[in-house]
């Protein structure tokens, strides 16, 4: 079967290897935003993890010209009324570091009792041109008082998750990947995927322009 590309929506080390670890028995080549020359920088000022989502993968596909796949997650924390939310990734600042972001998630929970909260994913898969597909999922855990593991990126080292009474740090990939909102979210795109691949070629072949007639030349 003819390998379709795939490009990520992100330059996140992490975040691609989790999902390349969940194609591998596709017929589909993974690169992201770093295997090409200089793109322009997407701006996510959507409301809500769908509109970014949506925003990345439409953007990528458009620009390169090739199916793309975003993801837009972020923690949702219970006592701040939802934050950081959409703004996960630059909590501190624009370019702020995990450990600063992270700093200031565990000053804003400072003698907060309610230490619940939960993990957001929201996948969006699309083409160059029309439509794109969507999946969801959700992980609900608890925000610690300290940073704990060394695993994974962003806020796993303060997201306790009780059933495996460990941080998202602590856990190894494959772990992570069982429980995590992404890895519920990417598992719905794996048991769908031989359906989206299905979708893309469509798409992709309904995008093409018609070839052009050969008009016989009189000499």
């Amino acid at each position: 079967m003819e390998k379709i590309f795939l490009v990520l929506a992100t330059r996140n080390r992490g975040k691609t290897a989790e999902i390349r670890k969940f194609l591998k028995d596709f017929p589909v080549e993974i690169k992201n935003l770093d295997d090409f020359g200089p793109i322009p920088e997407i701006e996510e000022d959507g409301k809500t993890f769908d509109d970014n989502a949506y925003k990345k993968a439409s953007f990528a596909a458009r620009i390169l010209g090739i199916p793309a796949l975003a993801d837009d997650s972020g923690l949702v924390v219970e006592a701040l009324g939802g934050a950081p939310g959409v703004y996960s990734a630059r909590y501190a600042g624009e370019s702020a570091t995990d450990e600063e972001n992270t700093a200031k998630l565990l000053k804003e929970m400072e003698g907060k009792e309610n230490r619940a909260a939960a993990f957001e994913c929201v996948i969006s898969i699309a083409v160059p041109t029309g439509p794109a597909l969507t999946y969801e999922a959700r992980c609900e855990g608890e925000i610690t008082t300290a940073p704990r593991g060394k695993n994974g990126f962003g806020y796993d080292p303060v997201f306790y998750y009780p059933p495996l009474k460990k941080t998202f740090a602590e856990l190894s990939l494959e772990e992570k990947i069982s429980v995590s909102h992404r890895g519920k979210a990417m598992a719905e795109v794996r048991n769908e995927f031989d359906k989206v691949i299905i979708w893309i070629k469509q798409r992709l072949a309904e995008a093409k322009p018609p070839k052009p007639e050969h008009s016989q030349s009189h000499g």
